[in-house]
């Protein structure tokens, strides 16, 4: 019998539920959306992800963070490939004391890079934050996870 991953999900699934959330990157970095197709590209893909946790009784917590993850990964590769496009090849520069203090090859790699970094933290935080909503959920539920009695063996 194939053991089920340590988070409930397959792979494959975990990039499903992560890439349901390229389109509002795409949407936003093109500046295709308004404020309501934008809402609603922001909460389905989120609704989504707590409904599969649920449905599939897997831990929640543990499953949306890696789903978080995927997602901050395709979120920071998504931004890079739309860059020049998102900020109509005017790109940001940096600021302050270290206005010009980097050739504007380094400058560039420096935002980027930040950004990249960003967008995978804001992908692990908003992973956590939903496990936390599914796992609040399941508990009002009454539900267990499916892994559940494989943890306390």
């Amino acid at each position: 019998m194939m053991r089920r991953p340590v988070i409930g999900m397959h792979p494959w699934i975990v990039v499903a539920l992560a890439g349901l959330g390229v389109p509002r990157v795409v949407a936003h970095d093109l500046g295709l959306a308004g404020p309501v197709a934008n809402s609603v590209l922001v909460f389905v893909p989120l609704a989504i992800w707590v409904g599969w946790v649920l449905w599939r009784r897997v831990p929640p917590l543990p499953a949306l963070v890696v789903v978080g993850v995927v997602y901050g990964i395709l979120l920071a590769i998504t931004h890079q490939l739309l860059w020049l496009d998102a900020f109509d090849s005017a790109p940001p520069e940096l600021g302050g004391n270290l206005a010009g203090y980097f050739s504007p090859t380094a400058e560039q790699v420096i935002v980027r890079l930040a950004s990249a970094g960003s967008s995978i933290v804001t992908g692990v935080l908003l992973g956590t934050v939903t496990g936390i909503v599914a796992w609040v959920l399941a508990r009002i539920a009454g539900r267990t996870d499916r892994n559940a009695d494989d943890t306390r063996r």
